[in-house]
């Protein structure tokens, strides 16, 4: 991917209603969503000019806002239709789509019930990070230190940009000991998800995830779920404990970006990437591409 800073960029963002120059987009340093968090956002890809599940990400982008007491001035059917101009405008196939949606700078304090609420959205050319020879290879997860919150103490429901601050310094901490990733537990102590991804386990020809309810229900951990249920493979949602890790055979990460990679290590925990995380891998690169109609 180009190391060209995301504001030196040329092409066009929709941003509250238009297209507008890539750095003309910007953003007032007292904007209330900068200081105190009230940020939402969504990350999705075209692929072949399409973007995957739109309607899904933007009704979740509604949604989002709403769990952060703001609302978002556009229906879904006009952000879905800004997504598909800017993709077109920017002369993409196979991109990331950021829609994102923020408090502006009207009022500067913990209240901030009068700013504006912006949105915009962007994008910019990402194909899949690895082959599939290479993503068998499997990746290495770190074991983070922080955990997903409490939902008593978070809108852990929400696309919400404030809860990924602890996700940067764990994927920063597992970067700089040699890792792809880190794996979170929740604020129990019991497995969670990845720093940007939802995470499965194999064992005995069946999947086992942790249930979704301190963190985000992954648009792609549905759409995997849903793919490994068709080709009758069972899946167990439940507590996993991380001493349970010993038994599993086979780890896969999930998500808009990751889509769907297999993992050979977590900490001190080997897997081996194998038939399960292969056929998903498969059936997800195939699920993702524009169905050609008859």
């Amino acid at each position: 991917m180009s190391v060209l800073p995301f504001d030196q960029r040329d092409g066009f963002i929709w941003k509250n209603g238009e297209l507008v120059p890539w750095k003309d987009a910007k953003v007032h340093v007292l904007s209330h969503g900068l200081h105190y968090g009230s940020c939402v956002f969504e990350g999705e890809r075209a692929y072949n000019g399409v973007i995957y599940k739109s309607r899904q990400h933007a009704e979740r982008f509604k949604k989002s806002a709403e769990l952060l007491d703001f609302e978002i001035p556009y229906s879904v059917e006009e952000i879905e239709a800004a997504k598909i101009l800017t993709v077109a405008k920017n002369n993409l196939t196979n991109c990331y789509v950021r829609p994102v949606a923020w408090r502006g700078s009207e009022m500067m304090a913990v209240a901030a019930q009068n700013a504006k609420i912006h949105v915009a959205i962007a994008v910019w050319d990402w194909p899949s990070m690895f082959d599939i020879a290479t993503k068998m290879k499997g990746i290495r997860l770190d074991i983070a230190e922080y955990r997903r919150p409490d939902p008593a103490c978070a809108p852990c429901a929400s696309k919400a940009a404030g809860l990924y601050m602890i996700c940067t310094i764990s994927k920063h901490r597992a970067e700089r000991r040699g890792y792809a990733d880190a794996m979170m537990l929740d604020w129990q102590g019991r497995v969670a998800e990845c720093t940007g991804a939802n995470i499965l386990f194999t064992k005995g020809g069946e999947i086992h995830t942790p249930i979704a309810d301190c963190f985000l229900n992954g648009i792609t951990r549905q759409t995997v779920i849903g793919l490994a249920r068709d080709k009758g493979i069972k899946v167990n949602e439940r507590r996993i404990l991380p001493e349970e890790l010993a038994g599993f055979e086979e780890c896969f990460i999930v998500g808009t970006g990751a889509e769907v990679t297999p993992v050979a290590e977590i900490g001190p925990y080997n897997f081996v990437p194998g038939a399960i995380s292969r056929t998903l891998v498969e059936a997800y690169a195939a699920e993702v591409q524009p169905k050609v109609l008859a």
